[in-house]
Parts: C-alpha cells; structure tokens; sequence
C-alpha cells in the first residue's frame, strides 16, 4: 500500500512515464528501511535483505560497499561543518569499534565509514543519535546534508552567524515525509560568507549573502540560487530575482523544494536533478511556480559576495572574536583515522571551546584558541601529519572515494591523488596554490568541474592490459566568474600522471605575468594553448 503522507503525489497520474524507483518508493518509503534494518536485517543477516530495499538504504545514509560481500559505507550528517567534541569522540569510537579506524571527510562537510555490516546497524544509530548526530538522508532522494560556513560564528568576512539558521532548515527537512520521495538528491548550502565558502553555483538551492533597503532601512538578507549541479552534465545555479531575510530562509527552502518534489522528473534517473528541470522551464518560470506556494518576495537587492576561496583555511588565522584564532589543518585527500580524531578532540576541549570544524576542501579546523597559546597548540604531535601549514599541492588536492570502496568509480584515487602531490611538491616550485580534483566516474563526487586542473578516471587498454588513466580539465572556478573547466584532449595513464602535471604546471610558471592565477592565465591563453602543450608532451 502506499504510504501516508501530506501531499497528492501527483506525478502518480501517468504511471508509465516513471522510472522503476519510483514505484520502489510508493511501495515503501525510503525512511521506512531504517525500522527494517533495527528491526529485521541486523538480525537477520546481509543475506536477506532484499533489492529494493538495498536501494532504499541509502535514506539511512548507507551505500553498499564495493566488492559487494557484505560490507556497507555510511555517511554522517554534520550541519555547516560543526561539531563538538562529545560528537568527534563518538565518530571516532565507532570508526574504531566497526569502521577499521577509518574516517574520511567528505566533499560536504559531512564524516564517512566504511566496512560496516548491517548487525552493526542498529548500535551505530542509536550511539550517533545520543550525541545528536545521523545518518539519515545523507544519502537518497530527499534533502541531503546541509553544507555551509564553516567558520560560522568566527568568521570576518560573514554578515551573520547562520549555525541555527543551518540548523533550522535541517531540522524541519530531517525525517519529514512531505520530502522524503524527491526525483533525486537534493543539495542544500547556506552560507552568509562573503567568500562563498559554501559553493553556491553547484548546490540545488543556495542562499548567499545580500543586503537590499527596505522601508528606508538596510536589511542584511540572502539572494537566492537554484539548479547548479555536477555529474555527467555539470549546470551552474542561476539566481532568482528575490531578496530573502533570514527569517523568510525556511519559507523559500520549502517553496523551492516543493515545486521540485510536484514537477521535477521522475522518468529517468540520470535526468532527474533539479537542475535540468531549472534549465528547462528557466529561472523565471521556476520563480514564478515557488511565488504561487510562498507569495511574492522583495527583488533582488546588492549582492555581497566578492569572491571565492574554495573553502581552504590552512594556517592560523584571527577570528571575529578578539584575542581568538582559529587553526586550519590538512587532512591529506580527506582521510584521517581513530587516534587522529581523537587527539583533536582532546586539542579542542584543551586548547578550544570544544569545537571541531569541517570543510568542503575534506580539510579540519580547530577554533577559539587564545593567541597566546597558539604555538603550544602547534607542537602537538598530530599536527605533524594533519598540519596547519603543508606542502603547496598538497594543501590543494581533493579525491573522491575512488574504486578502493565505491562500485561506480572506475579507478583508484585518493592513494593516488596522494602520490602525484607528493610528486609535484618534490619536482616543482611555485608560490600559487592549484586546486586538483580526483574524480573515479563521472559523478563528480570530488568535484572535478571547479578545479583548476580536475582529473577523471578512466581505462586505456595497453599491451599488458586495461590500466588505470586520466582526462584532465583545466580552468574551474567559482564566485563572481564561476565557469566549470574544460576537458582536454589525450588520456594520460595513471602512473605518468604526475609528470604530465608537472609539465604543465611549469607551462603556467614560465609563462605567466606578475600575480596571475593559474585560472587567470587559462583565461589569457586560451584552453587550446594547454591543448597544445598536452599534445605535446604526450608525444614526447
């Protein structure tokens, strides 16, 4: 029988031009597997759960792990990146009690397991949700982790602290069934930083910062971003014409995820984000279907954000508070074990005001430390591998899972996302940082699109067999000239892909004018002339 809910499922009236999953989740609703797993699977074994409901864990936050023998990744929801110490000592232990001391930071701010089996289940959500935390719809079609600021609350280059406004929009989205059967994933980030530390053009639904005179007085509000998105085919947001208070923030979250979950489409899947239904209708049109459910909203008014720092925070920095820094420390390629979480979490409650900070650069920071008591924080012994000042590609080089654990990617690649930076770091000096993505498939999970140099895996057959190999891009960026980079030319194999790099790396370091970007100089030159020396170098 279908389930209960609060709304027509609308799109049911033409049965035949929906996808199998749909009928999956009229069947049973995707937050109804996490009674099943507590009450069934975690007694009964890998072995009986079935394939719709195997689809269906991912509203529990679970994927199956590769090579399908049991095993299962889990994602954990961390609002806007923010943690205490009760929570980081939580994640830690059951990382250690079923995770095999494994933790990676995600993409989105939130924390990942892996080599969970379903018996474990049951305990893990119960100990989360003593400390506040969940897994639930971290994954599936429903409204995912919401990513934010970071530094929210310390930051001076934010207009507003936005930590309960983040909680607020979380808090009404989490286990509600009004939205827990959307088209597909839906990607949440709010952020009220002037350097867009949210990533607002690849979100489905964003608030930026803004400010616009109303009634004679100036209101501190967001503007509003609707339709951006990666994968296969990467769409950047467009803004709509609406200056939206904090208050109102709740409002036009539901407005928005309304008309997505009425309208958005649901006959095949690789065409169902929210995006294409954007770029379809146009934004106009899709304003005008959220107006008709929340009324009319002010226009837009100035907008206030003045660039992008890809949400790097390396180093010791002073924040809002007087007397206060926080410290930005790299997790190479995302990836930190028990111990390590644990010992910042002692550095914390020591040091801090017991909080822990994660970013959408898979990095960590440490807050609220007193000046004065910055360097004895710094000799910490965990800080030798998660270091606050760390070698120049290193500090900028982000992977997605790679095919160590997940089924869709194709290649390995935080090990080797490691490798090509420790090579560049030994091979060539610069004094410009160049963001690297690593992406496995072209789901873009390590956010490949918006790297100056992203990289997706690939084969190539060679005489000794199918080898791991790369496509390169060049020129992503986000804020004010946001454009997703651009696919050259020429699969390079795996193990030449750090001297491919390098070559054209140094390309960029001879040829560049005084301060220039390596975005810049892709924007003066041309993509067709790193075509060229791609071509070049590949023949040599």
């Amino acid at each position: 029988m279908p389930h209960e809910v609060g709304y027509e499922p609308i799109w049911m009236q033409e049965p035949d031009k929906l996808s199998k999953m749909e009928f999956y989740k009229i069947e049973k609703d995707g937050l109804d597997v996490i009674r099943t797993i507590i009450e069934e699977y975690a007694d009964q074994g890998y072995s009986a759960i079935s394939e719709s409901d195997m689809l269906r864990f991912k509203w529990a936050g679970v994927y199956e792990q590769k090579p399908k023998e049991g095993y299962f990744m889990m994602r954990i929801r961390i609002n806007g990146g923010v943690l205490n110490t009760k929570q980081a000592r939580m994640l830690a232990a059951l990382a250690r009690d079923y995770g095999r001391d494994l933790i990676d930071v995600t993409t989105r701010q939130a924390i990942q397991y892996h080599w969970l089996k379903v018996e474990d289940m049951p305990d893990i959500f119960k100990r989360l949700e003593e400390v506040g935390l969940y897994s639930y719809e971290a994954c599936g079609d429903c409204p995912r982790t919401i990513v934010g600021n970071p530094l929210a609350g310390i930051d001076k280059d934010e207009l507003m602290d936005t930590r309960e406004l983040v909680d607020r929009v979380n808090d009404f989205f989490l286990m509600n069934r009004d939205f827990s059967n959307l088209p597909r994933k839906y990607k949440i980030s709010i952020s009220s930083s002037m350097y867009n530390t949210a990533h607002a053009e690849i979100n489905c639904l964003s608030f930026t910062p803004a400010k616009k005179v109303i009634d004679g007085q100036e209101v501190i509000g967001f503007h509003v971003w609707v339709g951006g998105g990666l994968s296969a085919k990467p769409f950047l947001a467009q803004q709509m014409d609406m200056f939206v208070t904090p208050e109102e923030v709740l409002k036009v979250s539901t407005g928005v995820t309304v008309v997505y979950r009425d309208h958005g489409y649901r006959a095949k899947r690789h065409h169902a984000r929210l995006k294409f239904l954007v770029a379809d209708w146009g934004v106009e049109k899709f304003q005008e279907e959220v107006v008709k459910i929340i009324g009319e909203m002010p226009s837009r008014g100035e907008d206030l954000t003045v660039g992008w720092n890809a949400a790097y925070f390396d180093g010791v920095h002073p924040q809002l508070q007087d007397g206060l820094s926080y410290v930005g420390l790299n997790v190479p390629v995302g990836r930190l074990y028990t111990d390590e979480l644990l010992e910042l979490a002692d550095l914390a409650d020591e040091y801090g005001n017991g909080t822990i900070r994660t970013t959408m650069s898979q990095n960590i920071m440490l807050s609220d430390i007193p000046n004065e008591r910055v360097e004895e924080l710094l000799k910490a012994p965990v800080l030798q591998r998660l270091t606050p000042f760390p070698n120049r590609f290193m500090s900028r080089t982000v992977s997605c899972t790679g095919n160590e654990f997940c089924n869709l990617a194709v290649v390995e690649t935080k090990a080797r996302a490691v490798a090509v930076a420790e090579y560049l770091d030994a091979n060539v000096e610069l004094d410009e940082e160049i963001r690297i993505h690593f992406v496995g498939c072209p789901n873009s999970c390590g956010q490949k699109h918006i790297a100056d140099i992203g990289l997706q895996g690939a084969l190539v057959k060679t005489e000794n067999g199918m080898v791991d190999a790369f496509d390169i891009a060049v020129g992503g960026i986000l804020g004010p000239n946001a454009q997703f980079n651009t696919v050259l030319k020429g699969r390079v194999k795996g193990d030449d892909v750090g001297p491919v790099l390098a070559q054209l790396i140094l390309y960029y370091k001879n040829n560049r004018s005084e301060e220039e970007t390596f975005f810049q100089f892709v924007q003066r030159v041309g993509v067709a002339s790193f075509q060229e020396k791609l071509t070049e170098v590949l023949a040599g």
